[in-house]
Order: C-alpha cells, then structure tokens, then sequence
C-alpha cells in the first residue's frame, strides 16, 4: 500500500506471524542508489525478509536525482517517520519501536535520521541498521567523488558542506542502538566509513554493534550466496532479538 505524499509502501507481516497486543517492531527501509536512484533488490525484498523475523516493514522511496539535492531525501525521512508513526497502531504495530535499515547512499540517509543533531524526537528511529553506509560524506565526496557533482550537494558543494552531512563529526548521544555491517574489500564506499561512525556511536556511549566481513563488496543487498557477507542477515536477526523485540 503507497502512501503518495511520502512515497512510503507498507509491507504487513505475513500470514500466521504473531501479533504481539502491544503491536509489532516495524522498520523503514531505505535502498541505496548513490542518490542518482534506488536499487529494487534493496527494497521490497528487505520487507519481506523483515516480515519473517516479525517486523513489519514500510519501504521509502526518497526522492532522488540531480534534482532532489539535500534536504529533499532527508525531509522525505523526516516525514515517513512521522507518517509511521501515526499509522501504526491502525497497522499492529508500536509506533515505540519503529526502526531505520538503509543501504548504501540509503544507509547514509537512515543515518542522519537516527544520528543527527537536528532530528525532532518524534522523527528519531528506535534502532538503526546501516548496510555498507556511505556515512562519511567529506571522505566520500574528497575521494572518488570529485569527478562528479556531489549528488546531495550539487556541483557547488564545499569541503564544509560535506563535513555538515559527515554522520562521524554530527552523530549526537541521542543516537538510538545501531548495528553496522561492510564487507573490507568495498571499493564503492570504503570500509572506512563504517570504522569511522562505529568509533564515533562507541565513544558517545551508543550501543553499536560492527561487523566487517572479509569480501562481499559493494550493493549485495540481502547477501544471498555471497560468501561469509551472507551471515549478516542472521546476524542482525539476533541483533533485533536482543534489542528491539526482546
């Protein structure tokens, strides 16, 4: 079911799942794309994995493209927090426990919902799940991306800008708990940004969980047949167990 104004798709839980009298965990996905795009397999296939751990899903489709520079993708989240939210009861789900999981360009974004400064409370996730997130915006943007606009930016985007959109130099303590997971050998988004972030959520006192695997790459999505990267689903099953539906 879409939602026009906030371009949010609500997954329910299948069939025979159990509904808990408090409502369900729910999740919002966010697919990655570079902010040119959205990448299908990390969408719906998410909420449908979500929705056979117990966790009814919504999928965010931010806009995108060189014209939807920042704020656009982050005022899109803002809002689908706070649709959720407001839906969820009609839905069977807790709108206490509505979480974050974002890919890539998607995981940034999820990120700086979760982590930063200027989120209003009642648009801050209860959890966030980052998938090789491109979090560190200056690295990202003063690396490889200097051959292209920036695409949150723009062509006139500067070093402080991107510094601004560096989720390692904004993250607040308010961050809420936060599992993170890259495989080493991404020459997309390098490994790096989820060192950096995860260093920043451990020194605030955040409850944050890495996990780094040896090969994987890039934009893996679910990870099936993908080698150790594969684990990670069931990783963050347990992750979710202990701390959001425990």
């Amino acid at each position: 079911m879409s939602d026009d104004a906030t371009a949010l798709t609500f997954h329910p839980l299948p069939a025979g799942a159990p509904r808990p009298a408090g409502g369900a965990p729910g999740v919002i996905v966010m697919p990655g794309g570079g902010y040119t795009h959205l990448a299908p397999h990390e969408g719906k296939p998410v909420a449908e994995w979500l929705g056979r751990l117990g966790l009814a899903a919504w999928v965010l489709e931010y806009p995108v493209g060189p014209a939807a520079l920042h704020p656009a993708p982050l005022d899109a989240a803002r809002a689908a927090m706070r649709r959720a939210r407001s839906e969820a009861a009609e839905r069977g789900v807790d709108p206490g426990r509505i979480g974050v999981l974002g890919f890539s360009a998607g995981g940034h974004l999820a990120a700086h919902l979760a982590a930063g400064p200027a989120t209003a409370e009642a648009e801050r996730p209860a959890f966030a799940v980052l998938c090789y997130p491109a979090t560190s915006w200056h690295s990202f943007a003063t690396g490889e991306g200097t051959a292209r606009p920036d695409p949150l930016l723009g062509a006139g985007s500067t070093d402080a800008g991107r510094r601004e959109l560096s989720i390692e130099l904004i993250a607040v303590e308010r961050t809420p708990p936060t599992f993170v997971w890259h495989c080493a050998d991404d020459t997309v988004v390098g490994v790096e940004h989820a060192l950096s972030l995860t260093r920043t959520l451990a020194g605030l006192g955040v409850p944050v969980e890495l996990h780094v695997f040896p090969s994987g790459g890039h934009g893996i999505g679910l990870a099936e047949g993908a080698g150790p990267a594969a684990g990670w689903t069931s990783l963050c099953e347990q992750w979710l167990a202990r701390t959001v539906s425990g």
